[in-house]
C-alpha cells in the first residue's frame, strides 16, 4: 500500500508538474504570436506609405513607349535590368535560351528562404498602335505594334512593390529571396513553359504573378482558362513557273490551304470549349511562282492537357492528308508555345485577397471617367466608365460545366509547378474587345498609373505575409500537393528537344522600330509620357468638335 501510494503521489506530482508547465507556455506562445502580428501590422501601414507612385508612373510608361512584340523584348530588358541591378539584384540575361529573358535575383543577408517569385508578362500586340489617353483610333506610327494588352504596366506592380519590401527585409533582418521574372512572348505562349524547364521555380515558395485588368481581385481553384498548343506546320513542295508549267509545280500553299479547310470541317464536331484559330504565315513569294514552301500556324485550345493534346494529334491528321491531296510533303510540325490551364492557390489567394479589401480601388477623377466613358462610346458598349468597388468575395473555381472555352495564360505552367495567384489590378477599363489598339488607349494615362499603384500596394502587403506568416507558405504547399495535385501531375507540352522559337517577331520589329525609337518617353525631360507627346487628358470627339 505504501508503495502504492507513493507512486500514486509521484504521478500527481508529474501531473501538476506538467500542468504549470503547459499554463506557463500558453501565455508565452500568445504573446509571441501577438508580438509577431503587432510587427506585422506595423510594416504593412510602413510599406502602404513606401510604396513609389512615381517609380510605377515611370516604369508604366517607359514600357509602353517601346511597343514590342514577344521573343524582341530587347529595350524592355535593358530599361528594367538596368534599374534592378542598380537596386541591387544579380541579373542573368538570357535566361532558358531566350536572348530578350531575363531573372533579378536579391537574397536577404539574413537566410534564403522563403523564395518569393514575382512575374509579369511584357509583350505587345501587333497593330495595336495607339497615341495614349486619345479616345479613339489614332496610330502613334501606323500598323506598328502597341501594348493593347496592356503587358506594360504588371513589372511596375511587381518592381515597385520589391523595393519596398527588400528595403524592410534589410532593416528588419528578414530572412528570404526576392525573384523577379518576365512573361516572354505570352501572347504566343512561349515563354513561361521554357522557365519551368530551366529550373526557375525548383527552389521557390511561392509565384505571385499579376495581370492588368479593370478591377482588383484575385481567384484560388480552376481558372477556367483554357490549355494551349501553339503549332506552326510548314509543308514542303516544288516550284514551277505557274503559267509556262504549272504542271512541274507541286504547291506547298495548296496544302496549307487544304488544311485549313480539313480543320473547317472538324471544327463541327469539336466540343463547345474549344477554341482553335490559325493564319498563313508564307503562302509564297509571288503569284506566278508555284510556292515550294508554305506554312500555316495554329492555336489549339480545350479544357485541359489531355483534350488539348488529342486535338493537336487531329491537327497533325489533317495536316498529313492536306499534304497527301496537294502531293507535297509535310516538312515539319514546330511548337512555338504552349500552356496549362491555371490552377491556383487557395490559402495565398485568399491572404491577397484580405489585402485587395484593406488597399481598396483607386479614387478615379473626373477626367478618369470621361476617358473611359469617351472610349466606351467610341466602340459602342454600355459608358459605364470606371470599376469603383472591390469584388465582394475572392473568386473560386469554375465548375467543369461552366467552363466554356476563352483565352489562355501559361501561367498555367507555372501554376502546376508551385504554389501560384494572379493579381488582377485596374490599369485598363472595362469594355475594349481585348487584342486590340482599344486596349492600349489608356495604359499610359492616370487610370493605368493609379491602377498599377493600387497593385503595387497589395502586392508588397501579401509580400510581406508571406515572409513574416510561415504558416500561409506551409498550408499553400498542403493544398497544392493534397488537393491541387493529388490526381493530376504535370507533363509539360514540350519536348525536351523543342527550343524557343527566338525568330518570332523579328521581321516585324526590324520594320517599326525605327520609327518607334523616335517616340521613347524621356523621364529625365518630361514627367509624364502624355506630357512629352503633347497630348491634353483626355482627348475626346467631342472636345475636337469646333466651337459654335
Amino acid at each position: 500500500m505504501a508503495l502504492l501510494r507513493s507512486v500514486r503521489g509521484a504521478a500527481r506530482r508529474h501531473l501538476l508538474l506538467a500542468g504549470l508547465l503547459a499554463a506557463a507556455l500558453i501565455p508565452r506562445i500568445t504573446v509571441a504570436q501577438a508580438a509577431d502580428s503587432v510587427r506585422l501590422e506595423r510594416l504593412k501601414a510602413e510599406a502602404l506609405t513606401k510604396v513609389d507612385p512615381k517609380l510605377v508612373q515611370e516604369i508604366v510608361d517607359q514600357l509602353f513607349s517601346y511597343s514590342e512584340l514577344g521573343m524582341q523584348e530587347f529595350e524592355t530588358q535593358k530599361y528594367i535590368t538596368t534599374l534592378l541591378k542598380a537596386k541591387g539584384f544579380t541579373i542573368t540575361l538570357g535566361y532558358a535560351g531566350m536572348p530578350s529573358a531575363w531573372v533579378a535575383r536579391w537574397e536577404s543577408p539574413a537566410g534564403k528562404k522563403p523564395v518569393i517569385t514575382l512575374g509579369s508578362d511584357v509583350d505587345g500586340i501587333p497593330q495595336a498602335s495607339n497615341r495614349p489617353g486619345v479616345a479613339f483610333f489614332d496610330p502613334q506610327v501606323a500598323g506598328a505594334p502597341g501594348h493593347g494588352e496592356g503587358h506594360n504596366s504588371g513589372q511596375a506592380v511587381n518592381i515597385a512593390a520589391a523595393l519596398v519590401v527588400k528595403e524592410l527585409m534589410i532593416r528588419e533582418k528578414i530572412p528570404g529571396t526576392i525573384v523577379l521574372w518576365p512573361g516572354i512572348a505570352e501572347e504566343q505562349m512561349t515563354g513561361k513553359a521554357f522557365f519551368v524547364r530551366e529550373g526557375l521555380f525548383k527552389d521557390a515558395d511561392v509565384a505571385l504573378f499579376t495581370h492588368v485588368g479593370s478591377d482588383l481581385g484575385v481567384q484560388w481553384g480552376e481558372s477556367g482558362q483554357n490549355a494551349l498548343i501553339s503549332a506552326l506546320f510548314r509543308f514542303k513542295g516544288t516550284s514551277a513557273h505557274a503559267a509556262g508549267a504549272p504542271w512541274r509545280g507541286r504547291s506547298a500553299l495548296d496544302a496549307a490551304m487544304l488544311m485549313g479547310t480539313g480543320w473547317e470541317y472538324q471544327r463541327e464536331h469539336n466540343e463547345l470549349p474549344t477554341r482553335s484559330h490559325y493564319v498563313i504565315r508564307d503562302g509564297g513569294d509571288q503569284p506566278n511562282v508555284v510556292p515550294s514552301t508554305a506554312s500555316i500556324w495554329f492555336y489549339f485550345r480545350e479544357r485541359d492537357y489531355p483534350r488539348t493534346k488529342a486535338l493537336f494529334e487531329r491537327g497533325k491528321q489533317i495536316a498529313q492528308g492536306a499534304a497527301l491531296m496537294a502531293n507535297v510533303s509535310l516538312d515539319t510540325v514546330m511548337i512555338i508555345g504552349s500552356g496549362w490551364s491555371g490552377h491556383f492557390n487557395k490559402p495565398i489567394a485568399e491572404v491577397t485577397f484580405g489585402n485587395i479589401k484593406r488597399v481598396g480601388m483607386p479614387a478615379w477623377d473626373s477626367a478618369d471617367v470621361a476617358m473611359a466613358k469617351a472610349l466606351q462610346k467610341e466602340l459602342g458598349v454600355r459608358e459605364i466608365g470606371l470599376t469603383t468597388a472591390t469584388t465582394m468575395n475572392v473568386g473560386t473555381p469554375v465548375p467543369e460545366s461552366q467552363r466554356m472555352g476563352g483565352g489562355s495564360d501559361d501561367i498555367g505552367d507555372v501554376s502546376w509547378n508551385v504554389p501560384t495567384v494572379t493579381l488582377r489590378f485596374p490599369s485598363n477599363i472595362p469594355g475594349p474587345p481585348g487584342h486590340n489598339w482599344a486596349n492600349a488607349i489608356v495604359m499610359a494615362t492616370p487610370i493605368a498609373h493609379k491602377g498599377a499603384y493600387a497593385g503595387a500596394k497589395v502586392q508588397a502587403l501579401t509580400m510581406l505575409d508571406l515572409l513574416l506568416t510561415p504558416q500561409i507558405v506551409a498550408d499553400a504547399w498542403t493544398y497544392f500537393r493534397e488537393v491541387q495535385t493529388k490526381e493530376t501531375k504535370y507533363i509539360p507540352f514540350i519536348a525536351p528537344t523543342d527550343q524557343p522559337p527566338i525568330w518570332l517577331n523579328a521581321d516585324i520589329m526590324a520594320r517599326y522600330k525605327p520609327e518607334l525609337q523616335k517616340y521613347y518617353y524621356d523621364p529625365k525631360k518630361y514627367k509624364t509620357y502624355l506630357e512629352q507627346l503633347g497630348i491634353a487628358y483626355p482627348t475626346t470627339r467631342e472636345m475636337l468638335k469646333p466651337k459654335m
